[in-house]
């Protein structure tokens, strides 16, 4: 028997509601937002967004309604804070959902923001997917504290890597009310795996790149002798694992004649205790850069030697770029190793330091490498992404369809409802309506 509100058919458009408590166009995860809806929409897919609130106009987008801001009035993430504010967006998404029954066969979520718009959707009869652009976030936290106390670090309190037992539990909570978790690469998967979750709620699904923006340089342009070039780009920090670049590049021969480019903002500290290697001639550090493209483009190789990530964009950027990937298994890159890049264990200078000399004393085997990536980078391209992440939702569609009737526990119904009785208010529902007044006034 199909759940109630489930019954779509899986040959006709499909109508999703996308929940994204941030703002969708600005960078990061807010960047992937944008290409993943921008993409559903030039599909023909008929998307109703609810974003925290609009950086980036989409095109061709009719039905956007940002819950935490209306025309120049924002909600200020950093007053209520990004638990708070994400809180407050599902709180609101969660009463829409619940007033437009019919309207959607895919919920599509992303962490924080999710667990009551996900039993909204579940009352529903809706089935859902939650994004995960990093891996288990309990293995994230562990990986990261492990580098940064290696290192003598500590992460900022507001970083997003930074331990939280709140924030943890509320993931958890998420991860276990949704119908699929949408893993971004192989790495993230086996995060989840390692934590109990079966393999028959975990789902497939890839990032992607603008090949209008990530492009190789043109045939006729010969690499001549210019120096061997790699480039570091993202946030320097441990997580990130630059300390590991630096180690493998200076103890490679790169290092004699070559150059090692770091494009990104250091983490408080980090550029500190990573001094002794920072000065070395052959390591220029670039700052924040908006050429990304061309550096990418004037690149040999992308080195992204990462503990833990979800499916590193700039893997996908680079080698549309025809940058070769040097990069740890840690890092979700689409790649395989030795056929159109080089993959370490995480955490394995002698590894990495290894490849790096096998390029720079290779010319061929870069040639090589280059010429099999961009071969396929087509499959890479944001476009292609969205054909993939549409199979996931039809498949999601089609195996809910097929299933029994799912029935509420009491749980779901005292955190979801958006009116619970007077006598059995949780706190949380109470502290909601504390922000929402709060956000009207500030």
């Amino acid at each position: 028997m199909a759940r109630l509100g489930s019954t779509k058919s899986t040959d006709g458009p499909l109508r999703v509601l996308y929940s994204f408590p941030h703002k969708i166009g600005a960078g990061r995860i807010c960047s992937t937002a944008w290409q993943q809806v921008a993409g559903l929409v030039a599909r023909g897919v008929d998307v109703t967004v609810f974003p925290g609130a609009v950086r980036r106009e989409i095109p061709g987008a009719l039905s956007v309604f940002p819950t935490l801001a209306r025309g120049k009035f924002r909600v200020p993430y950093k007053v209520l804070g990004t638990m708070r504010a994400c809180r407050l967006h599902d709180w609101i998404v969660s009463g829409r959902i619940e007033k437009m029954p019919g309207r959607f066969d895919v919920v599509h979520t992303w962490p924080l923001g999710a667990l009551r718009t996900i039993k909204a959707a579940r009352r529903c009869g809706i089935p859902t997917v939650l994004e995960r652009p990093n891996a288990h976030t309990s293995f994230a936290f562990r990986v990261v504290e492990t580098e940064c106390n290696r290192l003598g670090l500590s992460m900022p309190a507001f970083h997003d890597h930074a331990y939280s037992a709140k924030i943890l539990e509320r993931e958890i909570a998420e991860y276990e009310a949704a119908d699929r978790l949408l893993c971004p690469s192989d790495f993230v998967l086996r995060t989840f795996v390692a934590q109990g979750v079966g393999t028959e709620k975990l789902a497939r699904h890839q990032y992607g790149f603008d090949p209008s923006i990530y492009y190789p340089r043109s045939t006729g342009e010969q690499r001549g002798l210019r120096q061997f070039t790699a480039l570091f780009v993202g946030e320097c920090s441990p997580r990130k694992g630059l300390h590991y670049a630096l180690q493998a590049w200076l103890d490679s021969t790169a290092s004699r004649d070559g150059v090692f480019l770091i494009a990104g903002e250091f983490l408080r500290g980090y550029d500190q205790t990573l001094a002794r290697y920072l000065e070395h001639p052959s390591i220029r550090i670039l700052g924040h850069r908006t050429d990304v493209p061309q550096l990418m483009r004037s690149s040999d190789v992308l080195i992204l030697p990462t503990v833990e990530e979800g499916s590193a964009l700039v893997t996908y950027e680079a080698r549309g770029s025809g940058c070769v990937l040097v990069v740890s298994n840690a890092a979700g890159a689409i790649c395989r190793h030795l056929e159109d890049g080089l993959v370490h264990d995480a955490g394995d200078v002698a590894a990495l330091a290894k490849h790096l000399n096998m390029l720079h004393q290779g010319p061929e085997l870069l040639s090589r490498l280059r010429e099999a990536s961009l071969r396929t980078v087509e499959e890479l391209t944001w476009a292609a992404a969205t054909t993939r992440l549409i199979q996931v939702y039809r498949s999601v569609l089609e195996e809910t369809n097929d299933s029994p009737a799912r029935t509420e526990s009491p749980a779901d119904t005292a955190e979801g409802r958006l009116e619970p009785p007077a006598s059995n208010q949780d706190q949380e529902t109470v502290l909601i309506r504390q922000d929402a007044m709060n956000a009207r006034h500030v």
